[in-house]
């Protein structure tokens, strides 16, 4: 209802350029999202539930701060984006990098959003799995008094993480969901000192293996974008262990659905879904909804080609068929100059002969 009354409104203020307005037109687009969103104030997202989330990669962007003031100002600020896809969960593939091919929509979001929202969910199911093998485990080591049939029962489901102390609990490990923001770390009482001065450490991930997977690393920026050298290094050496993730990424290459079965029986959305879709950039052409977000498939398309430090290249190297043309003439001049040459000093140097040998006739 509220589209058209936004389309009578246009009408009253330009009644022959509301004659022409059709759904399909970029307009058309427009007034029907935004009459999707202002609708009751609130958005439907509810299709997103037939979806599974695929992992694309990461991109590091460079971009002028318009914000600098002073000269302690960062000049160049890095942005940190995630890419990914919404598949049908029908059709989405575990071991295919694109996870779909057909009726799928692609999505970039800041890094720092993805990357939370992710490991919220993985907490949430992994809490989920635990709470169900702690069930059926007990069935069958007596209500879940016998110690022994339950480690070997939850060793026999896969579950022994479920065993393992919480990261909140220990204070020698490193709870990984309070760092998938860039916040600053301490070593608790062995933090390092350079000239007297406390110095600032900063752990939160970043993109990695040419933006196809995240890590954790420290840096010396409270923007995660300056590396600190021997960070993992200096992490083993302060705390006992390897920095978690440093070396393996952040991020599944498995198709995550976006919707789950509740106590009822019925299905639900994720929160990692509707929290990443609601502020990501859209390009939903390929997608089978009536009303398809477009407004960054532009921006999308731009960024597909990166550098191999994994930061974008703001736009495609393209061939010359021109270049090309001048490049085999030029080949193919040169290649008959080469020829002519040395035509010309090989008939210099007959005639050489030949007239010396004339000049022994003569003589004699």
């Amino acid at each position: 209802m509220l589209l058209f009354k936004i389309l009578a409104l246009v009408s009253l203020l330009a009644p022959a350029t509301a004659a022409n307005i059709k759904v399909g037109s970029n307009f058309g687009r427009t007034l029907l999202q935004n009459a999707r969103a202002l609708d009751g104030n609130d958005v439907n997202y509810d299709f997103i539930s037939d979806y599974s989330i695929k992992f694309q990669g990461c991109h590091h962007v460079s971009q002028w701060n318009a914000d600098a003031d002073d000269e302690n100002d960062v000049r160049i600020l890095t942005k940190r984006l995630v890419r990914f896809r919404l598949c049908p969960t029908s059709s989405c593939q575990n071991d295919r990098s694109a996870g779909c091919t057909t009726k799928f929509g692609d999505y970039v979001v800041d890094l720092n959003t993805f990357v939370a929202a992710y490991l919220d969910n993985a907490e949430d199911e992994k809490e989920e799995m635990c709470a169900d093998t702690a069930t059926e485990c007990a069935t069958l080591c007596n209500g879940g008094d016998d110690d022994d049939c339950m480690t070997t029962c939850y060793d026999n489901y896969g579950m022994s993480m479920c065993l393992e102390a919480d990261d909140e609990d220990n204070d020698d490990g490193l709870a990984v969901g309070d760092y998938a923001e860039c916040g600053q770390y301490e070593f608790n009482d062995r933090r390092r000192k350079l000239e007297d001065a406390e110095v600032a450490y900063y752990l939160g991930p970043y993109c990695a293996d040419q933006g196809g997977e995240i890590h954790l690393g420290l840096f010396t920026d409270d923007t995660c974008t300056s590396f600190l050298e021997n960070g993992q290094a200096l992490f083993y050496t302060n705390m006992g262990y390897e920095l978690p993730y440093s070396d393996t990424s952040l991020m599944s290459n498995r198709c995550l659905a976006c919707s789950r079965a509740n106590d009822d029986g019925e299905y639900e959305m994720k929160d990692v879904c509707s929290e990443v879709y609601v502020v990501s950039g859209k390009c939903e052409t390929k997608m089978s909804v009536d009303y398809p977000n477009e407004s960054a498939c532009t921006y999308i398309e731009g960024i597909k080609i990166i550098r191999a430090d994994g930061v974008i290249r703001t736009s495609a190297v393209k061939k010359s068929k021109a270049a090309a043309v001048c490049i085999g003439l030029f080949l193919t001049v040169s290649v008959l100059l080469a020829g002519y040459v040395y035509y010309l000093r090989t008939k210099l140097g007959r005639a050489k002969i030949n007239l010396s040998a004339a000049s022994q006739a003569t003589l004699t």
